[in-house]
């Protein structure tokens, strides 16, 4: 089964998923590698992707789904995929939706919970430890932070509501955290 991972910005999906791939063999589809991936490739479907990522542009829907469609249709139907960051709203979940059904492949969503402000401390830390600038500015944090809540919480809810969130505190150690988290993907 593969998993969907949801989570605010400093929550530790990333740590976690990278943790749980390695242990249980999945490979990780997370929406802005893929693009890039995609984007030096030189196909037909990268150099359209390089063109918005070099002019500095958001890539369009219908072309995140595509890359999304060729990731999904490239993995042999036994490759676990685990996706983080897709999908971020309404209009990629219904396309997600049919992409999974059509490709015959079901998922659990695994969402983990963090306040904002827990968060924000953590990406605060994380920027000043290793002196990444994009982690550094607050008012950006923020509105990432709240996109999350306006765009990409209906999806969760709805998820919710059909019974495939786990949802995990992630206000605990990494260990923690993972503990559940594993016990989560073998309920299988």
């Amino acid at each position: 089964m593969d998993l969907v991972f949801f989570g605010i910005q400093g929550s530790g999906k990333g740590t976690q998923a990278k943790r749980i791939a390695a242990e249980l063999g999945y490979d990780i589809f997370e929406a802005g590698g893929e693009l890039r991936k995609i984007a030096a490739s030189g196909s037909e479907l990268g150099k359209t992707v390089k063109s918005y990522i070099d002019a500095g542009h958001l890539v369009p829907h219908e072309i995140i789904m595509q890359v999304v469609k060729e990731a999904i249709g490239a993995r042999s139907k036994s490759q676990k995929i685990l996706f983080d960051g897709i999908p971020r709203d309404l209009d990629q979940m219904r396309d997600f939706d049919a992409i999974m059904r059509d490709a015959d492949r079901e998922f659990r969503a695994i969402h983990f919970l963090l306040s904002a402000e827990e968060g924000l401390k953590r990406i605060l830390g994380r920027a000043k430890q290793e002196g990444r600038a994009d982690d550094a500015d607050e008012s950006i944090i923020r509105r990432r932070m709240d996109l999350f809540e306006t765009k990409t919480m209906p999806v969760i809810d709805r998820y919710k509501a059909a019974g495939k969130v786990v949802e995990i505190d992630a206000n605990r150690s990494v260990d923690d955290i993972y503990g559940d988290l594993k016990a989560a993907v073998k309920k299988d």
